[in-house]
Formats: C-alpha cells, structure tokens, sequence
C-alpha cells in the first residue's frame, strides 16, 4: 500500500508514461526508498510522502515525581501491600525478640552476687521491712551478659533506624505531631539507651525497660492484620480482629505489670517472674488472696496505675465487642472455609425473608434423606425478622441454617456465604413486590452475579414475568410463576382441581396426613395425597425390567396390577426429551428411564410376594401353564376367554358418539346376559389390527368432516397451526385451533358492537358452550398461557369454551394482536367486585369463573391482608351465583380457610381443627384438608415453590410438570385430560378394572381420580338432621331443575369435560348413611350438646330449624331479585339465572394413583395422560392411513397437513 501510494503521487495528473517506464519507476523505489515503520503507515496513506520532522518530536515522561529516593522508599514501606506487610511481620517478630530477651535477662540475673554498674564494684543489698527507706540500686542496676548486651544493642540499633526511617517518609510538615506519639515515645525509650551505652561502657547494666515493647509488637499486630486483608483481598471477621485485639490488651496488661512488678520488688523481697504472674492474675481477676503483697511503694504505685489502666482500656475494648457481636447477629458472619471445603451447602438468595418463605423451603429440602447433612446459607439483604429469628434459633434448624445479611451483587457478600464451593443456588423472586417488574430485573442481576462470580455453581432460579425468562436461560432450572399459574387455571376449567393435583404431586409427603380421622374419605385422601413422581432406570428396577421389550402400555397397567405403581413416561438413553405416554408402539429398553408416580421410591419399597408368585419364582411348571402373556389371574383369563375377540371388535375405530362413552362401553354379551362383562387384556405388544389411534382423533375429525346443523358452517372455519405472534420471547410453540384470517380488534371487544357485529353481550353470541371467565388486572403476556391450553389442537373442537377476559384495565395493542387468532376468545373492561361488568359479561352462562390476584393487592401494610378485597368479592359471587365454579388465587395459602367462609357450620370447624392437629404434627400440608384446596376451588402459587426445592434432588420436576400443564409440547409425549365416569361406565367397578380398559382400548394412563360426594353443611345437632333427611330427599327430587341442570342432562365427553362437577340430588353419592356418618365426625370434634331426649326439645329444635330454613330461602330470594333487578336495568334476559341451581353442599377430593381395588363411584372424573395424536399418525401403516383416509379427506388441505406435522 505505501508503494503504491508514492507512485501516484509522483505521477501529475498530465503525464502519461508508458508501462514499463511505471515499472522501472517503481522498482527505483523499491529499491532507494525504506519501508516506512508500521507506527506511520496509515499516516502515510492519508498524507502521500510529507516528510516527518525529527526535531519536532518531544519525548514526555511520566510520573517523575514517583522516581525519587523517598517516593521509592514510601512505596517499598507503606504503599506496596505485600512488601509493607512483609515489613510489619519483621517489625513484630523483631518487639517479641526483645521481650523475649528481657525474659531471658531477668532469669540470668541473680541480685544476691552484687548490683553495681559495668566495670564497678559490686554490693550486696537486704531489704528491712521495718525500715521506711528505699534502696534504688537494685532498680537501677541489673546484671546483663555481654552476649546478651550485644544482641539487644544490635535489635535496638535496627529498631531505631526503622522508626527514624518511618517518621521520615510518613511526615508532612508537622514534627511535633509524630515525635510526641506513644509509640514513638516507647520506641526512643526502648532503643536509644542502648545506642548510649555503645558510646558510654559503665551504663551497660543499667535498667531500660523493654518489657514495654509488648505494646508495640501489639500495634503492630492490628497494622499487619490489616495489610493481609487489602494484600489477599479478603475481609476477615471484624469480630476475629476485635476479639484478637481484646487478648492481645489482656497479655499486654498482664505482662507489664509481671515484670514492672518483678523488677520494682528487687528492691522489696526479691520476687520472681512466676509469683508476680500469679499476683497479676489474682489481682485482676479481684479475687485478691492477699498471700503475695508489694512491700514497697514503687510497686505498690504501679499495681494502682496498672488497675486504672484496666479499668480504663478494658471496657473500651469490651464494648467495641459487644457492639460488633450485635451486628453480628445482625449479619450474621461468615459461613467458614473449613466447612464449605468439608461440607455441603446450598446458597438461598431472596429479597426479603419472610417466615412462610422460610419454612416451605426448609421443609422441603430436607424432607429428602440424602439432604440431611447440607448446609443452608440465607443471603439476604434485610435485617433478620423477628419470626425468622426465632425459627432459627430452635435447635432443629439453628445446627444447619445460616443467615448472612448481604447482597448478591457483592463479591465479598459471595464469598462470605463460600458460593464457589456451593452445591446450588436457588435465586427467589419477591412476588408480594408492587412493581414485578422491577423485582424481576432484581433476580436477574443476581443471577447474572452469581454466575460470574460462580460460573460453576448450579443455578435454580425463580422469575415472575415470562417476558423475562430469557435473561436467566442460562440458568440449569428456571420456574417462570405466571406461566405455570396460569396454564395450571386453564386446566382447572377442563380437567377439575388440577391445581390441587400438581400441588400435591410436588409437595414431599409420607401419605400420613388424616390417618387418624375417622372420616373415610379424609383417610384415603392423605393416603393418597403421598404419591409423588419418581424415576428410576428400567435395567435396575424390579417393579418394570420384567416388561423389558413389551410395549409401554402393557408395562403401565401390569406395574400398576401388581406393584400399585403408575407408569406415566420415560426418557430414552440417547435422548435429553421426556415423553409422557409414549403410547403401545413404543417399545421399553433396559436403558431406558422411568418416570413413575408412587407413595415412595422402589430404592426405599420391601416386596412382599403373595403365595402364587412364590411358587411361580420356585419354578412350578403347573403354575406357569396358565400364566399367558398378559400375566393376569387364572379366573380372569377364563371368564374373558369368550369376550377377547367381541372386545377387540368393540376396540376399532368408530365414530364416537359422546366422548368417554367410546372407551366405556359396555361389551356386547352374545346372549348371555346373565354374565359379568369382562375387559379385553392389555397386548403385549401393539397391533395395528387390534389398536387404532383413529378414536383419539375421531371427534376432531368429525367435528371438521360433519359438522351438526345446529352448530352452523362456522365451525368448519378453525384451522390448526401455529400461533402467529407470541407475546414474548421463549414461549413454547404449540399446535392451537386457530382462525383462518385474524378478527379484527373490535371484534374481540365482548360488550361493545363494531361494524362486523352488532352482538353487545354474551346472550347475543348464541355460545353453546358454557363460558370460562377470567378476571385479572392487567392482560398480561402471562394471561397467553391461559389461552394456549385451552385451544391446544388435541381439544375436541366441539368442546371449545368461549374465553372471556374481564380485565380492570384496557389491553395494548400487542396483547390483542397475540390473541385475535384463537377462536372465540374475547376481552371486556370492567372489575370482578361490579355486579353489572359480572352480569355483561355472562356469568350466568358461564361454568368456570377465575380470579386471578391482582398485582396492585399483593401488598398491605398488615401481613396476609393482601388477600382480602379478592376473599370478600368471591364470597359475595359464591352467594348470589352458587352453582359457579369459583377457582380463586391467593397470595397466601393459609387465607383459603376463609374461602366459601360459614361461620356456624360444625363441620368446618372440625376440619380446622384437623389442620391444626396435622400442623402440630409437622405436615408440610396442613391445608390440604380445607374443602376449597381439596375441591380445587382456591389456589397460591407460592404452593408452587417447592417445584424449584425438588428439582434440585429431581431435575426432571419442572420438565414433567410443565408438559402436564401444556406449556411445552415434545414430539411423541401425551397431555394431561379428564373423563367423566357416568352411571353407565359403573359395570366396570373397580379402578383397576378402568386402568386395563383404558390401556386395553385406547392406551390411556389414568393417574388419578376427582371425586365428588354430597354432604350436607349444617350447625344442627346429628338427631334432628337424621330426622329430617327424608324430607330434605324429598324436597331436592321435587326440583326438576335442580335434577337436571344444564350439565346434568348430557354426558361429559372424555376429553376434559367438567360436567359432573355438582352432581345432581338424586344420584346414589347422596346416601344418608354418608350425612349422618360425616355429621357424627363433626359432632365429636366440636363437642356438641349430647342428643337431646324427649319429644317436647325434638319439636322445639324442629321448630328453629324450619325458622332458620325460611331465613336462609328469605335470603336466597332476596339476592336473586337483586340480580335479576340488575339484570332487567341492563337489559339482559333473566331466564338464565332462573336455571341456576343451589348446588353447594358437595365434597370434592382429589385422589393420586389410588389402588386397584377402589370402587369407582358416579360422578368421579378421571385423570388422563392420553398419547400424543399426531405421533401415532405419523408412524402409523399404510393400512392405518387408508383405513382413516375417509374421515380426514374432508378436512381443510391446510388443516390436515399441519396436524399431520
């Protein structure tokens, strides 16, 4: 480049050589001119070949004033860390030299061979006690050795130098200021005398008193602890520096007035070193023995300077510790390098600590038996709560938990708490913060901290807003709470209390809650409220190797047959992705790992084989003759014997003609009606024959190639793909219902017409389909999850709830142009506390209403308050709409006790008492016995945490959670659903007998059931209800309405429906003998009035009650004409409250993985892991294709090839 440069600029724009002159002109330059540096190259491109004036150029050097001798000198001595530290450690090793010294001089020199100065006679003198005159030569004389002369002289000598050096460099114009110090003072002291007598031989054994150097050797001691701590970087205990301090006043004091005393008494009765040591001991300590007393006043005088010093110095000292002690407790201190180098621990950092924070977590983490040896350190920045402080002194926790007051974002706080050498960090978001947006940009700042200061520590971190997921990606486990809060309220909506179901499967429970009651269904549901999710690689598990190369199907139903075990997914070896229900094509490997649901893992379980399978491990060949592939009982495979192949025919693809019904139905008999109906056995492997994934998809199929007239040609208009526009980054792609074109944003406004449609509320719609309500404050990117689930393409179409969101404040233009793409879903401004915003929306049309907590009442100024506006405001919609199924969150759980509040009822009573009873016990789920929570009905996401404390012992948690609640969609995995058990799917009786037809039919895991019983909630004594069951009977059947409600005259279709969720008053559920047994319950736990005996307080009481029953209908009356009043001044058409039943006396638990041989009941709804659709079309047959080809040939071109990717 510089070549070529100077030739063009040596050439004029006018001349015009030939080429080979230009050659030989550049090589002439090659070859005269040098290469420029590489410094002025650029410079040279840009200016041509100006020459550069070398007389021009100054060269300008730095910091001179720092290459003096005395900078030089200031830097080696005072500046430099390390050799100012090395200078102080020479300098206290050289003041113990002399005191040392001193030690030895005094153990040489004997007085009873004569004192006298260097080179004088000596004298010997005898003290008399009688006399009051003071013989100085003995304190003014000593004996000292010329070995030991010459090496003190030779400290001495360095001392002082050092000290003459020091004053040096450290002056700034102010002489007197350094000489009058008390260290320079007892330097010149200690140290020139010594130089004298170099000079001057006879005051060689004169006494200079060196002892004193103790105090320096001290001073330097705090100077050199200092430098050590800049020079390592490192902030030790400031309690470490004062309490070595404290000892170090303590010895000096001591070793003063030892030899002060020593030498003083030379002159008295001669002590030695070891008695003055003794009377300095006894002296300050006041117990004063009196046995070794000074007898002449210079050492007397001493012990009373020496004891105002004490009285002095100490209290000093003593309050700096106190006050460093304090805020240390404060602090909190350090978590010692010993321990974390032997030990392990685990690092919470929060924002503020708060007491139900602190107890979830702990009991949670080491619920588990391999955490009891961890450690905790809390690394907080607030002062330690009262509450908090009190739980951590209890000794259970006060061995193992540490609170260290400091921010993450401090390197020194990290290091205090030893994050480098930690086994995890778990990194809480501050939900109760008004703005969670900041508190959010706050637990990504200490991630990012922590990560930096620790790249290799485990990361668990906890985030608010989904929009801010992607900050902490890298992170090994995130729980994003709006995401799963928000997902886990839509699948209440479709599969009932799957809020309560997650909760409990991520809670670590030993199934022993309610044990003790004598209530039946209390005791199953603690029972059953212990399974938890496990895993464990199939090669070495008992309960699944022998199914080794059998289908997945067959191993879920005969693990659940023979263990009670629930095989709900595995992981293949090769692959990071968890399948849930895999489905009967895929076949198990030894390699593979499985994920089961189960009281305890198979790691802690004993076998207990019954008589049959023992004889079948000793080998009988009689026994193994009957034992056919499916493993089932002799009995069984006799009885179905006759019925394998009309079930496999009752198995094939059909049209469905009401969603369970097509599982459930009953087999056809052949004329014997006479016979128990028996159940095809689960094949070992799939047959494509035999097991059509076609009933999976039949109703979306049908739905799309036969639409009903009544449900008009719009229907056929929904698409399946892929939502278009997501409102933030990370959220996981899911295969939705979708419009073909986007509604425009007027269109989504439920209350209002536009030019498109002139509907104003949701009678004008004509839904057939009851409404889901959500009321939330703002439209959150989170309130997207809410949507997601519920027009996820495995949703039958025809079962699409219109979604309408009640919101206080407007949306944003991104919000609604995520949303326009799903089908019926729309959006109204107004408040869940007004009844007309309630009413124009269509709560009386509408099945599932839920309140989500509003961000701005996250917060009070009294703790738990927070809840309280959302609590009254779902009261008062429990009493004027009954029948609604309310599912309310909470900020905190222990508020759902006020949930559905009834002051008087006995039974709620009773059951609070049972919480505080399991509370007492130590139950990390006290409240899971209040009928909302078991119900379903309330929900806190901080009951959530625990899924981050578990993934640290599980990471596969967060993972499987998430693809139950539909957050993210693997290829080949399954999704969770409901399926209502009807009065005609109780021939199959028992949940085993349902567990093998399902798998059997339609490869369906079922995990759990939710079930409904009637209960009567009353605070009347037990005789009086008894008598009057009859007539309550009675009065319930007469209601025709109240018989058949809007839900009650259909049957649920199996893919989530809710319908039996208030089961009428006539079904079986409602037996007598269930009232009085629950009010027998209630009546001894709130220890009520005995029976009362006569006819004459009978009939009062049955007088009251019929008062109290008028009351409450006076009542009930009166809130509907308030509706319906509300309702006509708005316009609105009252029928459809007067269809609203009263339907609140029911019972509704959740049971997890129940046994075999539970007795299905009506009404119970069955949890589903149903397989993935689309997996089993893209690897079915050619024969599969053909044979389904005519239900998906009339579906959209667009439709069919986005379901089939």
């Amino acid at each position: 480049m510089p070549q070529a440069a100077l030739c063009r600029a040596e050439d004029s724009p006018g001349d015009k050589l030939p080429n080979a002159a230009a050659s030989f002109k550049m090589s002439d330059l090659d070859s005269e001119v040098l290469p420029l540096p590489p410094r002025y190259r650029f410079r040279d491109l840009l200016l041509g070949d100006q020459p550069f004036p070398s007389d021009d150029r100054v060269q300008v050097e730095f910091y001179v004033n720092e290459n003096t001798f005395k900078e030089r000198l200031k830097l080696f001595f005072i500046k430099n860390q390390r050799s100012s530290l090395r200078i102080r450690l020479f300098n206290f090793s050289l003041k113990l030299l002399t005191c040392l010294l001193y030690i030895v001089r005094v153990l040489l020199d004997n007085p009873a061979r004569g004192i006298g100065c260097w080179g004088c006679t000596k004298h010997n003198y005898t003290f008399n006690g009688s006399s009051s005159e003071i013989n100085w030569a003995p304190i003014l004389w000593v004996e000292r050795k010329l070995t030991l002369w010459v090496i003190q002289v030779i400290v001495a000598t360095i001392s002082f130098l050092e000290t003459m050096l020091l004053i040096y460099l450290s002056y700034k114009g102010n002489i007197w200021e350094q000489i009058f110090r008390v260290s320079f003072v007892l330097e010149m002291i200690n140290t020139l005398p010594f130089i004298i007598t170099v000079f001057w031989a006879p005051l060689r054994n004169l006494f200079i008193p060196v002892f004193l150097n103790c105090w320096l050797a001290k001073h330097a001691l705090e100077n050199m602890i200092n430098d050590f701590h800049r020079a390592i970087l490192r902030t030790q205990s400031a309690m470490f520096n004062q309490v070595l301090i404290l000892f170090c006043t303590l010895l000096c004091l001591v070793f003063t007035g030892t030899c002060g005393i020593q030498h003083l008494e030379r002159a008295g009765e001669n002590l030695d070193l070891l008695t003055s040591f003794y009377f300095c001991i006894v002296t300050f300590s006041t117990v004063g023995y009196g046995d070794v007393t000074p007898k002449i006043w210079p050492s007397q005088l001493l012990v009373v300077i020496m004891i105002c010093v004490a009285l002095v110095v100490l209290p000093l000292q003593f309050e700096e510790l106190v006050y460093l002690w304090m805020e240390r407790q404060k602090s909190g201190g350090n978590y010692s390098r010993h321990r974390a180098q032997t030990e392990k621990h685990v690092v919470l950092c929060v924002s503020s600590l708060k007491i139900d924070l602190l107890m979830d977590f702990l009991n949670e983490f080491y619920a588990h038996p391999r955490l009891q040896d961890y450690y905790v350190v809390i690394l907080c920045p607030t002062e330690m709560d009262v509450q908090v402080r009190r739980v951590l002194q209890i000794p259970l926790w006060s061995q193992r938990v540490i609170y260290l007051q400091g921010s993450a974002l401090k390197d020194q706080d990290l290091m205090r708490a030893k994050m480098d050498n930690g086994e995890a960090c778990f990194i809480l978001s501050s939900r109760n913060e008004v703005d969670r947006t900041a508190a959010d940009h706050q637990t990504i700042l200490r991630a990012w901290a922590v990560k930096d200061f620790a790249p290799n520590c485990p990361l668990y971190v906890q985030i608010l807003k989904p929009e801010n997921k992607f900050h902490v990606k890298f992170a090994d486990h995130v729980v994003c709470e709006e995401e799963c809060k928000y997902a886990m309220l839509a699948l209440n909506c479709v599969c009932p209390a799957t809020s309560t179901l997650i909760t409990l499967l991520v809670h670590t429970s030993r199934g022993q809650e309610g044990q003790e009651s004598p209530e039946q269904w209390q005791r199953m549901y603690g029972r059953c409220s212990g399974n938890e999710v496990y895993h464990i690689r199939m090669g070495d598990s008992k309960f699944f190797r022998e199914y080794q190369g059998k289908s997945f199907t067959y191993a879920a139903f005969h693990g659940h047959k023979k263990y009670g075990v629930c095989l709900i997914g595995l992981k293949r070896e090769d692959s990071k992705s968890i399948l849930l229900n895999p489905g009967p094509r895929h076949i198990l490997a030894a390699s593979d790992t499985c994920f089961y649901i189960n009281i305890t893992k198979e790691e802690n379980s004993a076998f207990i084989f019954k008589q049959e399978e023992r004889q079948q491990q000793r080998g009988l060949a009689g026994q193994a003759l009957y034992q056919g592939p499916s493993r089932l009982p002799v009995h069984s495979i006799i009885a179905s014997m006759g019925t394998v192949a009309m079930d496999l025919q009752s198995a094939e693809c059909r049209p469905a003609q009401g969603g369970c019904g097509a599982k459930l139905t009953l087999p056809a008999e052949n004329g014997s009606g006479s016979r128990r109906p028996s159940i095809a056995p689960v094949l070992e492997l799939a047959d494509s024959s035999a097991l059509l994934p076609c009933d999976l998809l039949s109703d979306q199929s049908e739905d799309e190639a036969m639409p009903s007239e009544d449900e008009g040609l719009s229907a056929v208009e929904y698409v399946k793909g892929y939502p278009p526009n997501s409102p933030y980054i990370g959220s996981s792609p899911t295969l939705c219902h979708l419009l073909p074109v986007k509604a425009p944003f007027c269109c989504l406004r439920l209350d209002k017409g536009c030019k498109h449609n002139s509907y104003e509320d949701a009678k004008a719609y004509g839904f057939k389909n009851k409404l889901i309500i959500v009321s939330a404050e703002t439209a959150g990117n989170g309130l997207y999850n809410f949507i997601v689930p519920l027009r996820a393409y495995y949703r039958p179409r025809r079962e699409l709830n219109p979604i309408v969101l009640l919101l206080d404040n407007r949306p944003d233009h991104h919000f609604l142009e995520a949303i326009c793409c799903f089908p019926m879903v729309y959006y109204m401004e107004g408040s869940v506390d007004n009844l007309d915003s309630l009413l124009q929306c269509g709560i009386i049309y509408a099945d599932n209403l839920v309140v989500v907590d509003k961000e701005s009442t996250m917060s009070a100024e009294e703790d738990y308050m927070a809840d309280a506006k959302t609590i009254v405001n779902v009261q008062t919609m429990f009493r004027l709409f009954p029948s609604l199924s309310i599912t309310t969150e909470l900020t905190h759980p222990s508020n759902m006790r006020f949930m559905q509040f009834r002051a008087k009822d006995s039974y709620s009573l009773a059951l609070s008492k049972l919480e505080k009873r399991e509370r007492e016990n130590g139950s990390n789920l006290a409240f899971m016995f209040r009928l909302p929570f078991a119900a379903g009905r309330v929900f806190s996401i901080s009951m959530l945490d625990t899924l981050l404390y578990q993934s640290f012992v599980k990471d596969y948690m967060i993972t499987i959670t998430r693809l139950l609640l539909g957050l993210d969609t693997t290829p080949g995995s399954g999704y969770l659903c409901a399926m209502k058990v009807s009065e005609d799917d109780l021939w199959i009786r028992t949940y085993g007998r349902l567990f093998q037809k399902l798998c059997s039919s339609s490869a369906e895991i079922p995990i759990g059931i939710y079930r409904t019983e009637c209960h009567v909630f009353s605070s009347e004594p037990q005789d009086l209800r008894a008598q009057s069951q009859v007539s309550v009977n009675v009065e319930e059947r007469e209601d025709p309405q109240r018989a058949t409600g809007p839900w009650g005259a259909r049957p649920g279709p199996g893919g989530g429906s809710t319908q039996g969720r208030h089961p009428s008053s006539s079904d079986p559920a409602e037996h007598p003998l269930l009232r009085r047994k629950s009010l027998q319950w209630a009546q001894k736990l709130s220890r009520k009035g005995s029976r009362p005996r006569g006819k004459a307080p009978v009939a009062a009481e049955w007088g009251s009650q019929q008062r109290g029953s008028l009351c409450r209908h006076s009542e009930r009356q009166e809130l509907s004409e308030l509706v319906k009043n509300r309702m006509k001044h708005l316009g609105l058409p009252t029928t459809g409250y007067d269809e609203m039943n009263d339907q609140q006396n029911t019972l509704s638990y959740v049971l997890i993985n129940p046994p075999p041989d539970t007795r299905l009941e009506p009404n119970d709804i069955v949890y589903l892991i149903r397989s993935d659709p689309l997996a089993h079309m893209a690897s079915s047959s050619p024969s599969h294709k053909s044979s389904c080809s005519n239900k998906l040939s009339s579906c959209n071109p667009e439709t069919r090839d986005e379901t089939q990717l």
